[in-house]
């Protein structure tokens, strides 16, 4: 892989990451183009480490807020003026919670569909049929008219539905925000929380499959460190933009037109 090569993927990484368009499937179809016929392992990992800080930055506000919040709760509860089920009074103690509860099923998933990982990114096929599934999924939010679940009322079972999606992501084609995020609307959550809670519950699953993915790293799969670095720095400031966009335009209820590019990628792919 060149430089070039390293920048165009980044930019489609930031672009396709947050964009509900399937970044997995992007990197597979390009890939493909590029001639890259063995997955760039470590590239892989760089580029989401890159969008991942494009997540914290964005998010920042609420991260702190949640690890303030967390913190004040536990010390409370070792100074017994607070027990455990008193932590759903407090909005970002309880988003912390249930973002660990989301993690629980795409973990779960994560670990058991690692293995298989290889086999699923190598099928152009694959990720045409599941791009058209993502656009069914975004052109059915058209229809969502109530938003009347806030945090207060986002319960256990709408996290762990929320992380069985976001585990079935893995298949490249399925785009993770724009399944989670259309999920959440399904269910009933209001625009901003359905949106807030699918990038922040995307923190630990992007960390987790990296360190996963670490584990089968080789050193030929290791890239020039200039590579590398630019391929995540791209990712990050398009991601950033890209993030922006994608949270102005759940929140007034535009998810849908995406769909059409979804059905025209993936009747691409399966037809080339």
């Amino acid at each position: 892989m060149d430089l070039f090569q390293a920048i165009i993927l980044g930019i489609i990484q930031g672009l396709t990451e947050f964009l509900p368009v399937s970044s997995s499937g992007h990197l597979v179809i390009f890939q493909n183009l590029f001639g890259l016929n063995e997955p760039e392992l470590f590239f892989d990992i760089s580029v989401h480490v890159g969008t991942l800080a494009a997540i914290v930055i964005f998010f920042w506000k609420d991260i702190r807020a949640i690890i303030i919040s967390l913190a004040r709760f536990i010390v409370l509860v070792l100074k017994k003026r607070a027990s455990f089920h008193n932590v759903y009074e407090d909005g970002d103690a309880k988003l912390a919670i249930l973002i660990v509860v989301g993690s629980i099923p795409t973990a779960i998933i994560g670990i058991l569909f690692h293995k298989i990982a290889d086999i699923l990114f190598s099928s152009v096929v694959l990720v045409g049929f599941m791009l058209i599934i993502t656009g069914l999924l975004l052109w059915g939010t058209r229809w969502i008219k109530k938003d009347p679940k806030s945090i207060n009322n986002f319960s256990v079972r709408d996290a762990l539905i929320i992380g069985f999606v976001q585990g079935m992501a893995i298949i490249p084609g399925i785009s993770r925000s724009g399944s989670t995020i259309a999920v959440g609307l399904f269910l009933g959550l209001n625009r901003e929380t359905a949106a807030k809670f699918s990038f922040l519950l995307s923190i630990p699953a992007i960390l987790g499959a990296s360190v996963l993915s670490l584990n089968h790293l080789s050193a030929h799969n290791v890239l020039p460190l200039k590579v590398t670095l630019f391929g995540a720095f791209t990712s990050c400031v398009v991601g950033y933009w890209a993030l922006k966009l994608l949270v102005k335009l759940v929140k007034h209820g535009r998810m849908q037109i995406f769909a059409p590019y979804c059905w025209a990628i993936g009747i691409i792919a399966l037809i080339r």
